[in-house]
């Protein structure tokens, strides 16, 4: 059952949005062809100076491409020039469309955002939490200890469930799941939820938003409950019927190759560990938190939906009140939970069940509340506007460069609107 203040903040919401959707034409602000002119000449600039080969960027305002350009190439060494077609890797854009998923089975009754969930992955009930202990003569142990309440289905949607990604300097845990090598594991679904299990969480369920491997856990929970791979779950309910066809784990057509986008030859890694990942390989795992690829137009027909209250082409896929629920913030102060170190969202946002939510204005700038956004450590990312009847879609592959990017390329855009 949904949490009452959640619920009525959600609502709250959703009659703001229904309302500027309603005259959109009247309160929106519109993107001015000066501004539109210093977003494209930042692109050409930054691929001038070989930061990427090349990149996409869609601006729809009221339904409508209010600014679609194609910029550079596709990869520096095949020279073919970007676009609509080419295929990105999402990563954690991914996130977003799997808790689409979920929530449709929220809908239906067949999953509750308080369930736990060793409902559907029965390891998790034996889930611990690791602490680390100093002795008197000043060695770290770590201890595990019960957890004070089961993870949720709520905690994997909005990252409150203690499962982090794995680094090195982070701590004990976080040293775990470096070792573990998750990401360098193809496994299924299934069998990464079985081994995840077997590791301690960060911190207590519910208390610290983490960012780490709890949409990757939906992602199975979903499996479970319909009975279906991810990807076969998604094509039925989401992908085909939106139109979203080139999306997908991995790039099955070696026909489709050289429409694949790649980052500069000398930014490829993730991590010092880890490098951008060989889409033309077939994966196994379909990382929910992580393994899509998509084109700009499939992404701009999953954020359309969204912005349209969870309806596309008069098909519905959310309900208006389901979509505002997920778009309103789930860890905030009356929450009392906080946000480690490396809090993406950023001081001005919070987080919802699969997206950061605006929930202040950024000093100097008129940005509006209850945009909500998330990102790809590929460089993607997208935002929604309801205020403004708006979505953007960046399209780049830039690992190294892509905070300082999106901030830039965001900042311009709502200049460009006068914000």
């Amino acid at each position: 059952m949904f949490e009452r203040r959640a619920l009525i903040a959600a609502l709250v919401l959703l009659f703001s949005v229904v309302g500027a959707k309603a005259g959109s034409e009247r309160v929106a602000r519109n993107l001015s062809p000066e501004g539109l002119a210093k977003v494209s000449d930042y692109i050409r600039k930054e691929i001038a100076a070989g930061t990427f080969p090349g990149a996409i960027l869609l601006l729809q305002q009221h339904g409508k491409p209010a600014y679609y350009e194609n910029f550079g190439v596709r990869d520096v060494a095949t020279e073919i020039s970007m676009s609509a077609d080419t295929i990105f890797r999402l990563y954690s854009m991914s996130k977003p469309v799997t808790s689409v998923m979920a929530m449709m089975l929220v809908e239906e009754g067949k999953l509750a955002l308080d369930d736990p969930v060793s409902k559907y992955i029965p390891a998790f009930a034996g889930m611990k939490v690791g602490v680390e202990t100093k002795a008197e003569d000043g060695k770290v142990a770590l201890a595990l200890e019960p957890v004070n309440r089961p993870v949720t289905i709520k905690d994997l949607l909005r990252h409150t469930s203690g499962l982090p990604y794995g680094y090195h300097g982070g701590g004990m845990v976080r040293e775990l799941y470096a070792e573990a090598n998750l990401f360098q594991g193809n496994l299924s679904n299934a069998d990464f939820a079985a081994k995840i299990a077997t590791l301690p969480l960060v911190e207590q369920p519910g208390t610290v938003w983490d960012y780490g491997y709890s949409t990757d856990v939906l992602g199975r929970v979903v499996e479970v409950i319909a009975g279906k791979t991810l990807l076969q779950f998604e094509k039925e309910r989401l992908l085909d019927p939106l139109g979203m066809t080139e999306t997908a784990f991995f790039v099955a057509d070696p026909a489709k190759f050289p429409r694949i986008a790649e980052p500069m030859p000398e930014d490829r890694n993730i991590n010092p560990t880890t490098q951008v990942r060989d889409i033309r390989r077939p994966a196994t795992w379909e990382s929910g938190g992580g393994g899509m690829v998509g084109t700009v137009g499939d992404y701009a027909r999953f954020a359309q939906m969204l912005l349209n209250g969870g309806t596309y082409d008069g098909r519905r896929y959310l309900k208006p009140e389901t979509i505002a629920l997920m778009a309103s913030d789930h860890i905030g102060p009356e929450t009392k939970i906080a946000r480690d170190q490396n809090y993406y969202p950023g001081g001005s946002s919070g987080f919802g069940l699969g997206f950061a939510v605006r929930t202040s204005v950024p000093p100097a700038t008129s940005w509006p509340l209850g945009e909500y956004r998330w990102d790809g450590v590929g460089g993607t990312f997208f935002f929604i506007d309801p205020e403004d009847d708006l979505f953007g879609v960046f399209m780049v592959q830039t690992p190294s460069q892509r905070g300082r990017i999106q901030l830039a390329l965001k900042t311009l855009i709502y200049q460009a609107m006068g914000r």
